[in-house]
């Protein structure tokens, strides 16, 4: 095989290929992306690939044979790629971008900042640092919870994400310690229960429900981080059969009949009677706000994960594939109609037409906690599969937009950018780094260095801002993986 040499390399001490350069943002500044070949003998041939990184331009002398897979190879972030139905992002190239590395940081720097936020997070003082608890054992094995310091309960939304935590980090004791807790505590095996298959997504830190009732973004999450796990470490026995029990809830959250019973709802020092059924809207292909009849119908732009349902679509049983593949698409179409078009903020909750919901809770119109999360979900969509540009667009937007409200800017807002609230919050410091991933404007690296400046949370808000900031550090490090 030919030798082959590049002419610019990338950054000393960054591993990527040498026409990925990482320090230089590519989309909107590629002029010209052509090849052009000079046949020197038999054996070999010269292609040039002019990318107009500045003025940095990339050689490779090859094979003859090479020149093809070459010109398909290159995944250009910028350039207009034909699109397979793999898309262009992580999943088809194998290749995650390390923001940090661009940005200049060691991988000894790297991972030493990750096993640091880690051990606090999910081993340090349990007083002010910690949010992961062993909670003894049962026949399954040790158990433990996440708990939301500030409002002292324990929710399918912690649990779940700190069991995407831990298969990244390849923690399997976390993993299975969490999921046992779900499973003996919050799932819901009584088949005449309107969340029969599901998991209540509140309790108490010694497993008392303090809700019956279904929050499925704890639920896209953990069906994730399940065939994660299988895929990392093998399927085990019973519940830790993890692609068994992923494809059953996978299946329930789709197509569960309804089940309609009475429910209490302590917040109203009452019981109702509701009707639930699955977590998604089979018309208009959106996942739910909440499942049950309690209130009506509509979504939560937070709880949208194309980069998940196109995994669930190839992984998940097959006769849901094209439903989930669809789904995909509607969410990056909702990405576009719920946020606005000078911002890029979105409200807490919406419609399934995009609208406001006015009938749900003061402030959730504006842009608040919630919906910190909706940036990175569609900037991790981005670098896993590249399937729509407009979530560079989005990125750009909302980066823009903060860069203009100050170092530190707040973090609530109404949807024209009035802050409501002026806390410097790291979990929207976190996930707005994350919406580097898609971003092509040089400011995104503003953002990225932020998170790196940024110390792990601790203290009265260190559940929520802190899980944000630790899965934040795994995506700008390409350390957040398909398995």
């Amino acid at each position: 095989m030919a030798k082959i040499t590049a002419q610019k390399t990338g950054t000393p001490g960054v591993a990527v290929p040498a026409y990925r350069k990482p320090d230089v943002p590519v989309a909107g500044r590629i002029k010209d992306v052509r090849a052009r070949m000079a046949l020197e003998d038999k054996a070999a041939q010269k292609v040039c690939v002019g990318l107009e990184l500045g003025r940095r331009g990339v050689c490779f002398r090859v094979k003859r044979s090479w020149v093809v897979w070459l010109a398909v190879s290159l995944n250009l972030w910028g350039a207009q790629m034909p699109q397979s139905a793999d898309g262009n992002g992580a999943y088809a190239t194998g290749r995650y971008r390390n923001l940090f590395a661009e940005g200049g940081h060691s991988p000894t720097e790297i991972e030493q900042k990750i096993a640091a936020a880690f051990q606090q997070l999910f081993h340090g003082n349990p007083t002010n640092e910690t949010v992961y608890y062993q909670a003894g054992s049962n026949s399954n094995g040790p158990l433990a919870f996440i708990t939301d310091i500030k409002h002292h309960d324990v929710r399918t939304e912690g649990l779940s994400y700190g069991m995407m935590i831990a298969v990244q980090l390849n923690q399997k004791t976390e993993f299975d310690a969490l999921w046992n807790w779900s499973k003996t505590y919050l799932y819901v095996a009584e088949t005449n229960h309107p969340s029969y298959g599901f998991f209540a997504w509140q309790a108490r830190t010694n497993g008392a429900r303090m809700s019956q009732f279904v929050a499925p973004d704890g639920e896209e999450y953990y069906v994730t981080a399940l065939y994660f796990a299988a895929h990392r470490w093998g399927n085990g026995a019973g519940i830790y059969g993890y692609k068994a029990q992923a494809d059953e809830l996978l299946s329930r959250m789709q197509h569960r009949a309804p089940v309609t019973g009475s429910l209490p709802m302590p917040w109203r020092n009452t019981n109702v009677t509701v009707t639930a059924g699955p977590l998604f809207d089979a018309e208009h292909k959106i996942v739910l706000f909440s499942p049950s009849s309690e209130r009506n119908r509509f979504t939560d732009p937070s709880y949208h994960l194309p980069a998940f349902y196109e995994l669930w679509s190839r992984w998940g049983p097959p006769e849901d594939s094209a439903f989930w593949k669809q789904a995909a698409e509607v969410s990056r179409d909702f990405f576009v109609r719920v946020t606005h078009p000078v911002t890029g903020l979105n409200p807490n909750y919406a419609n399934f037409d995009a609208s406001l919901v006015t009938t749900f809770g003061r402030g959730n119109t504006n842009f608040s906690y919630d919906a910190f999360r909706t940036a990175g979900n569609w900037s991790v969509d981005w670098s896993w599969w590249g399937k729509d540009a407009r979530e560079r667009e989005l990125s750009d937007r909302l980066q823009a937009f903060f860069e203009s409200a100050g170092t530190n800017y707040g973090c609530q807002f109404t949807l024209d950018g009035k802050p409501l609230e002026g806390r410097h919050a790291a979990g929207l410091v976190a996930v707005n780094a994350v919406a580097s991933l898609a971003a092509t404007d040089r400011r995104a690296k503003k953002f990225v260095e932020e998170l790196w400046n940024t110390p792990t949370p601790d203290g009265l808000e260190r559940y929520y801002e802190g899980l944000l900031y630790m899965m934040a550090l795994l995506h700008c490090s390409g350390q957040f993986r398909v398995w």
